[in-house]
């Protein structure tokens, strides 16, 4: 991966742009069609025009015949009438995928995220490195959903200047006549190459100088200082705004809290008069501007000049006066439109890189091949044999030496406290990370051995940080739009959440919560949780676990759902995480964690006969909340 300070050549644009061409076509179809096309027909509209208005002004100053005149006009008439039509078109077909685009290139880094391994997905920086990506995107537009613009550009500016060329030929293909003296040097290697040097040291000099200036504003530090500002605001500029402003409220009414917001804001000079921004405008780059403005205007005068005076000469007529008048003036724009976006190309380069280095994350976790076997008996034996683990870049082992094994249709109960090691083992349990040390066995086999997506699909799990999406109350318990309601109904039944189902308007179609209907249904964070283990009882996997779902529920409210929840597993091996240890006592086995190591394993009576053990110790100290 290069530096984003590393120079960028035209031969690692050229590649950037199209992957990232290929990569934006492959979630919208047709997308770069649809501005090929578009962008020619729109560059070669002004040039048919100013053809045949050439034509007719010629026949109007010379024989003026009636047919002639009425040939060109019909003929002037239809072709810029269809070429309208067509444009119209193009346009419609063009804009219907741009719109589209610029929803479905999320997708991209969205795919990446669902297919990345666990073990990056966490990451600090994988997180930094999006927000960078997305952060220059919203900016300034600087990333991937940029390069369709560039393209349409380019597109445009090469017809355009392929017109031009055209319509520009007779221009130096006709002779000066040689009776007008003085003038005939117009056609001489002296007048071509003033006229050359007047079009193209301009048309050089304007792009190279809005790329300066498109540099200047897209540098390392300007991007920087723009994330920031886009930080500050986005994190104080919006605290009463949007869904998060609900949670929000009550904290930013009793504290004030938008005296900081306010204080932090008028602090943030990036986007200011005074920002980095503005000084580059308003300084070298506003002269730039200028500058490049000034130039275009000496090359439309030095053109205006050369064909006045070979239209003085008797070269050719008014009309064709007109032509080359009109296509020379275009050539300049549209040779500056191409160069300036080759250009905005490499400046964009550098930014692509970081996009890539994102969608070149690989995927270090051995996928494996077998099927995991589809016992009719569901008797599945799971062994933690000597398992070590540390989370990347850590200098503590989050599970050391940790043995263990259970199977199916045991109640199996996690205890320990925080960091000791309980969501870890879980975690490593449903391969979301890979130990560095040890093995994990399914019957007897390594689980890497096991096609990944295959060996997921015999877990249930209902993490304490669960998320429910906001759509019908059905579609977020199966996870599908399309589902048995029957099998729904039951798990909700099941989890406890059968009365509140029957209370709801539209049953399992009933929407929940309001960012998409304002009709949606608000629910508490217990029925939340009853959802959540609802759908993990739909999914019908020989595991459930329960990592601390109901955490903010009361000590009595837990005990309940545990107990409902253990009647209800069947010959499901069911795990419970949990601080509170009366929810536990109805498990097989109880494993005590400490400090990423298993320090106790039993029955809850005998554990707690060990009175120096750290599961009496766990348990006399929450005596209080519960009756033994």
């Amino acid at each position: 991966m290069k530096k984003d300070t590393e120079k960028v050549t035209w031969r690692e644009t050229c590649r950037a742009c199209l992957r990232a061409a290929k990569l934006l076509e492959r979630y919208t179809p047709g997308l770069f069609l649809s501005m090929g096309v578009n962008s020619v027909v729109s560059a070669v509209t002004p040039y048919v025009a100013v053809f045949f208005s050439a034509r007719i002004i010629d026949e109007l100053a010379g024989a003026r015949r009636a047919d002639i005149l009425w040939r060109w006009v019909v003929a002037a008439v239809a072709v810029t009438g269809a070429l309208a039509l067509l444009n119209h078109l193009t346009t419609r077909w063009k804009e219907a995928l741009d719109r589209t685009h610029w929803y479905t290139y999320q997708n991209i880094y969205k795919d990446k995220l669902l297919g990345m391994d666990f073990a990056d997905l966490e990451k600090q920086e994988t997180a930094d490195l999006l927000a960078q990506i997305q952060q220059n995107e919203q900016w300034a537009g600087l990333g991937i959903s940029n390069v369709p613009d560039c393209f349409e550009s380019l597109v445009r500016g090469a017809a355009g200047v392929a017109g031009a060329v055209v319509l520009c030929a007779g221009l130096f293909l006709t002779p000066t006549p040689a009776a007008t003296g003085t003038l005939a040097f117009l056609d001489g290697p002296v007048g071509l190459l003033a006229l050359g040097l007047a079009i193209a040291v301009p048309m050089v000099l304007a792009p190279w100088l809005q790329g300066k200036v498109g540099a200047a504003l897209t540098t390392e530090a300007m991007s920087d200082a723009a994330t920031l500002g886009n930080r500050v605001y986005g994190a104080f500029g919006f605290l009463t705004y949007g869904a998060e402003s609900v949670a929000r409220a009550l904290d930013i009414r009793m504290y004030d809290q938008q005296a900081i917001a306010r204080h932090y804001i008028s602090g943030e000079r990036a986007f200011s008069a005074d920002g980095p921004l503005a000084r580059v405008l308003m300084g070298k780059g506003g002269l730039m501007v200028a500058a490049s403005a000034g130039l275009s205007a000496l090359t439309t005068g030095a053109v205006y000049l050369y064909v006045c005076l070979k239209a003085w000469a008797g070269a050719f007529g008014v009309g064709m006066a007109t032509q080359y008048i009109g296509a020379v003036t275009a050539l300049t724009g549209s040779m500056r439109e191409l160069l300036e976006n080759l250009m905005h190309l490499r400046n964009l380069t550098r930014y692509l890189r970081r996009t890539f280095q994102f969608l070149d994350i690989p995927n270090a976790m051995y996928q494996g091949s077998l099927t995991t076997e589809k016992r009719s008996d569901r008797q599945y034996d799971v062994e933690f044999r000597d398992v070590s683990f540390r989370y990347p870049g850590a200098p503590d082992w989050a599970l050391r030496h940790v043995s263990v094994k259970f199977r199916v249709g045991k109640r199996l109960a996690v205890v320990g406290e925080n960091g000791s090691g309980k969501t870890t083992f879980i975690k490593l349990l449903c391969r979301l990370y890979d130990p560095q040390e040890g093995q994990i066995l399914l019957n007897g086999i390594d689980i890497r051995k096991y096609d990944y997506r295959d060996y997921m699909n015999i877990f249930s799990v209902v993490f304490q940080d669960f998320q429910l999406i906001s759509q019908p109350l059905g579609a977020n318990v199966a996870g599908s739009a399309a589902y048995d309601k029957e099998r729904v109904t039951r798990a909700l039944t099941d989890a406890g959440f059968g009365e509140r189902l029957a209370s709801l308007p539209d049953g399992l179609d009933t929407q929940l919560y309001r960012d998409y209907d304002g009709e949606g249904v608000q629910i508490s964070g217990g029925e939340a949780q009853k959802i959540a283990i609802a759908r993990a009882l739909y999914k019908d996997a020989p595991f459930i676990v329960l990592d601390e779902p109901t955490a903010a529920l009361d000590p009595m409210a837990e005990a309940e759902i545990y107990a409902q929840f253990n009647e209800i597993s069947g010959d499901k091996t069911a795990i419970y995480i949990s601080h509170r240890l009366s929810s536990c006592r109805f498990c097989d086995e109880i494993l005590v964690f400490d400090r990423g190591q298993i320090v106790q394993q039993g029955a809850h009576e005998g554990l707690l006969a060990e009175e120096g053990g750290k599961y009496h110790q766990l348990w006399h100290a929450q005596a209080q909340y519960y009756d033994e």
